[in-house]
């Protein structure tokens, strides 16, 4: 849980995991996922906090309820995604349990994704008031530490969740553009459609982004590819995301809604790219969030 001043991070984060939950659970929390059943899965509205001593106002990252597998019991995940060390951030979390637990009197199982880079040093999963003696209470929270996880270990699961959040996990700096290439392989082989293909793509690219020492080598790596790869993880990556960086990511997200509008609705006409080129990043963010909601380039720009 984050203030609410770092959206760009949060909301990157919060797509992901809402996309891809299950995957997520499967594939970091799988004694969860042993008994969580993935047809119940239902997101509940955020909440917001207001932290006196802090000063500051927080929202809930993630909150599901969901059944155990064979049972009609809920139970709820609530999941925090952590990207700035804080050592007050334990009794937040045991506070934000509490409030849960008090609100929707179900089970509630914490999971903190720290997603930060620095440190590696291993981080608190516990909350304690204890006295001499006597120990009042031990919260305890499931900690999920990308930067002390091993990317290789996650190469050989075909699951989406993984495969994202590979870019933020323990990356040696000879191994960069590595990872980022076998990130893009693994999206390839999913077989998703295009939007959740480019909500990976565009995660792996925001943080993995490659120095320009590296890009060449990633070029070089890329041109040896089968020839039937090469052209998907270029769809995937050069047309757009590399293009966005270079020259701002307006421009990128015009490539997102040329190409997949194309392959949906046929040629844009002249009048359709003209609009495009008129139209400003906030506009560009709205028309990418509908292009799977509409038939037609009309419809699609249509006020």
């Amino acid at each position: 849980m984050e203030p609410t001043t770092s959206l760009d991070h949060d909301r990157l984060f919060k797509e992901l995991l809402t996309t891809f939950f299950t995957d997520f659970v499967a594939a970091f929390l799988p004694d969860v996922a042993a008994y969580l059943d993935p047809t119940s899965v239902e997101f509940l509205d955020k909440e917001v906090f207001t932290d006196i001593t802090q000063g500051q106002r927080y929202e809930s990252d993630l909150v599901v309820k969901a059944r155990f597998q064979g049972q009609e019991a809920f139970f709820l995940l609530l999941v925090e995604n952590q990207s700035t060390p804080q050592s007050h951030f334990p009794k937040r979390m045991f506070t934000y349990f509490a409030r849960f637990h008090e609100k929707f009197d179900l089970p509630v199982y914490p999971v903190v994704l720290y997603s930060f880079d620095r440190p590696r040093r291993k981080q608190p999963g516990t909350y304690q008031v204890a006295f001499p003696r006597f120990v009042v209470n031990r919260f305890q929270f499931r900690v999920i530490q990308l930067n002390r996880l091993r990317w290789r270990d996650y190469l050989s699961q075909p699951n989406p969740a993984a495969t994202a959040l590979m870019a933020k996990m323990q990356i040696s700096g000879r191994d960069r553009v590595r990872v980022k290439l076998q990130c893009l392989r693994l999206i390839a082989t999913l077989k998703l459609d295009p939007a959740r293909s480019q909500l990976i793509a565009g995660f792996v690219h925001s943080y993995l982004r490659l120095s320009a020492q590296e890009q060449p080598f990633f070029e070089r790596e890329l041109g040896i590819l089968p020839q039937e790869e090469k052209e998907k993880m270029i769809t995937l990556t050069n047309e757009w995301i590399e293009k966005g960086e270079a020259t701002g990511e307006a421009k990128g997200e015009r490539g997102v809604i040329l190409r997949l509008g194309t392959k949906r609705f046929g040629e844009p006409d002249a009048t359709v790219r003209t609009v495009l080129e008129a139209a400003d990043l906030p506009r560009l963010e709205v028309l990418v969030d509908r292009l799977l909601e509409v038939e037609s380039w009309q419809e699609l720009l249509a006020d």
